[in-house]
């Protein structure tokens, strides 16, 4: 991002409107000049309004993601401090970009945080709504031994590390959707994306992605294909994203740290006491087919269990596989 593009955004984070003459004589460049480049910044996401004779805004303002801020409100020990801790302002994807770092030891232990993503990933290669500098878009790499074996339940147990985040900065009746999204009231508030590089039998590394709604506006949250919340909406008052991402970090970083040698088992209550399906009606559709019954809840290494029409307990292994309530 060019240094001009930084000095308009932070005029436009307090949600007034400028006119394109004022910003052009507060930064020392023509209204050409000033236009040009909040073009640039739409296209990367920022949700700008503009009205002809008054001038452009972002609506309710923003606050950015700033480095001192976020590490500075950590609450690990210190050997687990984040090695790498980076922000964008727009990047492909933040997967991706620890995806190819994956092979530099340098990165072991890192977190990657953006304001947007032009190409976000969801679950199922389904495209993750990113608006600028609106919701939380966080990584972070870590390695494991052990393999796949050593991840079983991995993306639930950092689901209860999501869910005690948003808790401690006010939310309430945060609830988990297995195998990875964050729930309130019957409504998606986030989801976790885990992705497995190296030995499925050996030394691995882990990108786990965390995207959750923040304040994300109306004309973003029009393109996603499901009921949908997000923070603000459910607060009294708006949080602060830096805040937020702190409390993010530090209680992903402490479950993944203790994750090997436990494994799910340890969060398993945890889980389930949050479980935003249990006791209801809901369906399984795999590949082939579709398998409905009875949310009972997940087992120790986190595969759902669901009871079938017939008694009988039928488990259920994360991947491509979708969970939703029967209507």
């Amino acid at each position: 991002m060019s240094e001009l593009q930084s000095k308009i955004l932070q005029i436009l984070k307090d949600g007034k409107f400028h006119s394109g003459e004022s910003l052009g004589e507060r930064l020392g460049v023509s209204r050409t000049a000033v236009w040009k480049q909040l073009q640039k910044l739409e296209a990367i996401g920022l949700q700008l309004e503009s009205v002809k004779g008054t001038g452009y805004r972002v609506p309710a303002g923003f606050e950015l993601l700033e480095h001192s801020q976020i590490s500075g409100q950590l609450s690990v020990p210190i050997e687990l401090v984040p090695t790498q801790l980076e922000i964008f302002q727009s990047i492909d994807s933040t997967n991706k970009y620890l995806r190819d770092q994956a092979d530099n030891p340098q990165y072991a232990r890192s977190v990657v945080l953006a304001e947007s993503q032009l190409s976000g990933r969801g679950r199922r290669g389904k495209t993750w709504v990113s608006p600028f500098a609106a919701n939380i878009y966080m990584s972070t790499l870590w390695d494991f031994e052990r393999g796949a074996e050593a991840l079983e339940g991995l993306s639930l147990g950092v689901g209860v590390a999501v869910r005690r985040a948003l808790l401690e900065v006010g939310l309430a009746d945060v609830q988990l959707k297995w195998p990875n999204d964050i729930y309130i009231g019957q409504k998606k508030l986030g989801g976790i994306l885990l992705e497995m590089l190296g030995d499925p039998a050996g030394h691995c590394s882990v990108v786990v992605g965390v995207g959750i709604n923040v304040s994300m506006p109306v004309q973003a949250g029009e393109t996603i294909d499901q009921d949908w919340t997000d923070i603000n909406s459910q607060l009294n008052k708006p949080i602060s994203r830096n805040r937020l991402a702190a409390a993010l970090i530090s209680h992903i970083l402490v479950l993944l740290d203790s994750f090997q040698a436990s494994g799910f088992a340890p969060y398993r209550d945890e889980w389930q006491s949050a479980d935003a399906f249990a006791g209801q009606q809901a369906t399984v559709a795999t590949v082939r087919d579709s398998i409905s019954g009875t949310v009972v809840g997940v087992d120790a290494g986190g595969a759902l269990e669901m009871q079938l029409a017939s008694g009988e307990i039928q488990r259920f292994i994360g991947g491509e596989l979708s969970l939703r309530l029967t209507k």
